[in-house]
């Protein structure tokens, strides 16, 4: 598990020289020790993603190599080759590696590796004194490259070869990736002449470092691996802190547990079902994705298109499908639908010049079970298109990437204080919350925030109830607690709570308004013990969470959820 901190030292700083303890008193009550920090879990995979401060999409990633710049290991399997390390690398560092072919054969370096689905194998290389370099899946599946001159082609074979790349990044070295869709035993480094022959002479030799196997559709920064895998990245365990609402201040991503079933986000030109007047350029260089690397498809539309995929399993249910869509021209030809489930179409959609995420909801009682995207009947669109999503649910979660050719599932998020914490005296406390209230579902009715104390019996939340989102307090398990609570609506957007509690009663303050005494209890025991933030039944994105040892003033409580 990992351990994250919510509490804003700054925050209670700033309260308390506004006077907010009755006192007069600093209080910093996040414990130093570690025992007040939230514990998160989410599941073991690197199926999450986050938008990153920059805007852009972060996934988790990882090297599926070992000993992933130590050739001369003997995970590294050498035929008709020697191996020299302590060369100068394309990072001025003395990592790189000479490789020689010795007599007869061809050049072969390999690795063994069980792998599936779409991935994406690179290494870093320089020209010594052959031109040629070639990489491999197996031995069926292979991409061979010219490297003496960064504004000649390659030359690739077809097979399961899906992409490849060449790029030169200075000091006579180029990265070089090849992307193939299959199962596979080995990624290969393989010698072979400027013009793509497979031999070369006796004594060609390669200076090569960073060697780099990856799950998707590019290859991305280099992650140095050794007797395991290197991770980096978004990784399991990991909380979501997310920056879609802005830079400056992220918000925690809590979601249910969703399953991505359609079976290649990103490689969208694998075989769909039906593709009629559609003509699909992957990874096309024309623009970047959603997540900044050249991974996203062109569909280029000859008349009115279809791009389908049979996903049986939406024959019945509610399912929502959602991507990523960029026009190719904003002007013109930028209009299309989406649908689940045979012909079950959405609204005409309109892509602008900038990638926004498109979604499309849909209660299916049968049918062809299909989830596909289309053109609108009135207009033929030629559009950029990035992760394709197809899950059970009534509204959209995070893009869980699938390369697998199958379905991906992304763990529920959770995130709690399972120790006791003590805060208060026990006769009084206060609790902030500040919410992102548009990212969470509608029908939702769990807390998504619970409250326990030390020896006082049940708890408080604070939830929504159905479209209303009425009667935010919920009192739950055996309970020492009652409250009285009229139903109102919370709004939209950011919105800020308090529950002000002191001898048996507690006030609730909502953007900037008092409920007075909605809430009654025991005038000691009420410690607060543990605080769970719930993200296992909906989508949540928590801004702060602010707990206070005792009551504050009206005035405070006003002044800090004021919007």
């Amino acid at each position: 598990m990992a351990t994250e901190s919510f509490f804003s030292n700054a925050s209670l700083a700033y309260l308390a020289s506004a006077g907010a303890g009755k006192d007069g008193k600093t209080y910093s009550i996040k414990p130093t020790d570690g025992s007040g920090d939230f514990t998160f879990s989410r599941g073991s995979n690197l199926a999450a993603t986050r938008v990153g401060p920059t805007g852009l999409i972060e996934k988790g990633r990882e090297n599926l190599l070992t000993r992933s710049n130590d050739f001369s290991d003997v995970l590294w399997v050498q035929a008709s080759t020697t191996r020299t390390g302590g060369q100068i690398g394309y990072d001025g560092s003395s990592d790189a590696w000479e490789v020689v072919r010795a007599s007869g054969g061809s050049l072969i370096l390999y690795q063994s590796k069980s792998i599936s689905g779409v991935n994406t194998f690179s290494v870093y290389v320089k020209i010594n004194t052959s031109n040629g370099f070639g990489i491999s899946f197996d031995s069926t599946s292979y991409a061979y490259f010219d490297i003496s001159d960064d504004t000649r082609n390659f030359a690739v074979s077809t097979n399961a070869i899906v992409a490849s790349s060449q790029e030169y990044i200075g000091n006579d070295f180029y990265k070089i990736s090849v992307t193939a869709s299959g199962s596979f035993s080995q990624v290969r480094f393989v010698n072979c002449t400027a013009d793509g022959t497979l031999a070369d002479a006796f004594g060609g030799t390669h200076i090569i470092q960073d060697a780099q196997l990856e799950i998707g559709l590019a290859a991305t920064d280099y992650i140095e691996s050794g007797a395991t895998t290197g991770k980096a990245g978004l990784l399991e365990d990991e909380p979501r802190f997310d920056y879609s609402g802005g830079a400056t201040c992220p918000s925690l991503l809590l979601e249910p547990s969703r399953t991505n079933i359609w079976p290649y986000s990103e490689y969208l030109d694998f075989g769909a079902d039906t593709v009629t007047s559609v003509t699909i350029t992957q990874n096309t260089t024309e623009t970047l994705s959603p997540e900044g690397l050249y991974n996203a498809t062109k569909l280029e539309s000859s008349g009115p298109w279809i791009f389908r995929e049979n996903i049986a399993s939406t024959a019945t249910g509610t399912w929502t499908i959602s991507c990523y869509v960029k026009a190719v021209n904003a002007s013109s030809n930028n209009t299309f639908r989406l649908s689940v489930g045979g012909n079950n179409l959405s609204s005409n959609l309109t892509a602008t010049s900038e990638w926004q995420k498109f979604d499309f909801t849909f209660t299916d009682g049968g049918g062809s079970g299909t989830g596909f995207i289309r053109d609108s009947s009135s207009n033929n669109a030629d559009l950029y298109i990035y992760g394709l999503q197809v899950e059970q649910g009534s509204y959209p979660t995070s893009y869980i990437p699938n390369h697998s050719g199958g379905s991906v599932t992304r763990g529920a998020d959770s995130s709690d204080i399972t120790s006791g914490i003590s805060i208060g005296s026990g006769s009084e406390f206060g609790v902030y919350y500040e919410i992102d209230v548009d990212e969470i579902p509608r029908a939702s009715s769990s807390p998504f925030i619970q409250i326990q104390f030390a020896t006082a019996s049940g708890g408080i939340g604070i939830k929504g109830a159905s479209d209303a989102l009425a009667n935010f307090i919920d009192l739950y398990g055996t309970t020492d607690f009652s409250e009285s609570f009229s139903a109102l609506d919370m709004g939209s957007g950011i919105i800020k709570f308090f529950i002000n509690y002191s001898s048996g009663t507690g006030d609730f303050y909502l953007k900037g308004t008092k409920y007075a005494g909605v809430i009654s209890g025991p005038t000691s025991g009420c410690q607060i013990d543990s605080v769970y933030l719930v993200g296992s039944a909906y989508k949540l994105k928590a801004k702060q969470i602010l707990l206070f040892p005792e009551a504050l003033s009206d005035a405070d409580c006003i002044t800090l959820t004021t919007l």
